[in-house]
């Protein structure tokens, strides 16, 4: 299993915010940027034309332009970006000391009311990851779902301290997942 995801271009008026399941827009020329970058990338390496995206628009909209290019193109729930619960599409300032404090001090388990804690983003992702066929695949998520998918790859689970959460990719860069352990622990010390 060979897994090429690009994280979804830059949204627009999100500064500040704490964005996961926030359905923000993005300009249409970047998201034809990214939808040409993929197109090429799977041109040169011989790469089936089937996407697969986040609903979210930011990742969706890419999937929305293949497939008007020819390609097939599936919506993926379990390519959504982490689920902030009641935090999400706030500003990050408005989030009471408490609650981040709560999150630091179990942050694989906490989830903020309504989302989900990085133990079921990782269960996600993990289930999603364990169903992909042996031939090569294309997709466009969110760079907290790349970095748990990427740490799962390494045998890794979701980290128990914010330090040893891995920086986001960069908008637009395609990071490259192939096999991976069975069964990662369920957190890390």
């Amino acid at each position: 299993m060979t897994l090429y995801i690009w994280r979804h271009p830059k949204p627009v008026k999100v500064q500040g915010l704490c964005l996961g399941h926030t359905d923000a827009p993005v300009q249409a020329r970047k998201l034809r940027r990214l939808a040409n970058q993929i197109q090429g990338f799977a041109r040169k390496n011989r790469l089936p034309n089937m996407i697969y995206t986040s609903p979210l628009q930011r990742a969706a909209g890419v999937g929305r332009l293949l497939a008007q290019q020819g390609w097939q193109w599936q919506v993926t729930p379990a390519l959504a970006e982490i689920h902030f619960g009641s935090w999400d599409g706030r500003p990050w300032s408005d989030i009471s000391k408490e609650e981040i404090d709560a999150w630091c001090a179990n942050f694989a388990g906490f989830a903020p009311l309504g989302g989900e804690s990085l133990q079921q983003l990782f269960a996600r992702a993990k289930s999603w990851l364990d169903q992909l066929p042996p031939e090569p695949v294309l997709a466009v998520g969110h760079a907290g779902w790349i970095n748990a998918a990427s740490l799962i790859a390494n045998g890794q689970a979701a980290p128990a301290q914010p330090a040893h959460w891995p920086r986001s990719v960069a908008y637009r860069q395609r990071v490259v997942i192939s096999e991976f352990p069975a069964a990662p622990a369920l957190h890390q010390p």
